[in-house]
């Protein structure tokens, strides 16, 4: 039996999250969707759900290539936007990585900023 679903969607930007529970999207992840449903000036950005952590472990810590093809997809998506390329040496698209869980955790998981 399969791990994975190729099918499936793991990747979300907070503005298609729309009906997709905590539990797949976290605490922060799904808080961002609601703000960005309530009409608030969030910046773009996407989700990672919960299960493909669950998949990560189950599959000896390896992802999927399609949950790696779903992100590299929406990194491109986000600097088309933001007119800027993650990693350029003169001036870098600067973004926030934070962990997140369907429980709070306060202060257990890392938040890294402009990476």
């Amino acid at each position: 039996m399969s791990l994975f679903n190729k099918d499936k969607q793991f990747v979300y930007t907070f503005g298609e999250a729309k009906g997709i529970g905590k539990d797949l999207l976290g605490g922060k992840g799904f808080n961002l969707a609601e703000m960005v449903q309530m009409g608030l000036p969030i910046p773009m950005g996407f989700t990672i759900t919960t299960e493909t952590c669950d998949i990560y472990y189950k599959n000896n810590k390896v992802y999927p290539q399609e949950v790696l093809d779903q992100i590299e997809s929406q990194l491109q998506k986000l600097e088309k936007t933001m007119g800027k390329t993650l990693g350029d040496a003169t001036d870098p698209l600067l973004v926030s990585v934070r962990s997140g869980a369907a429980v709070s955790m306060p202060g257990m998981m890392d938040t890294v900023l402009n990476l």
